[in-house]
């Protein structure tokens, strides 16, 4: 059971970070992090780093799509 959470705190915790550096790219003009990696990193297990990190930096929060997407892996991930 230790080794699940410590899955999912390590993912999230990429997860996180990859937003972050996605959203300064995107700020600055730069090369993006494909919606696809983004997604996938939620279904590996950091769905809660992305949650976390599209309040805190106010990434991916608009696009309904990136959300409907998220949401499901969510969903997928609770149930």
């Amino acid at each position: 059971m230790k080794w699940i959470v410590g899955a999912y705190v390590v993912a999230s915790l990429i997860t996180f970070v990859v937003y972050g550096f996605d959203k300064r790219r995107a700020g600055r003009g730069g090369r993006r992090v494909s919606e696809r990696t983004l997604h996938l990193l939620e279904l590996v297990g950091g769905w809660p780093g992305a949650l976390v990190a599209g309040r805190m930096f106010h990434h991916k929060t608009a696009k309904t799509s990136y959300r409907v997407v998220r949401g499901a892996i969510v969903v997928l991930h609770l149930a």
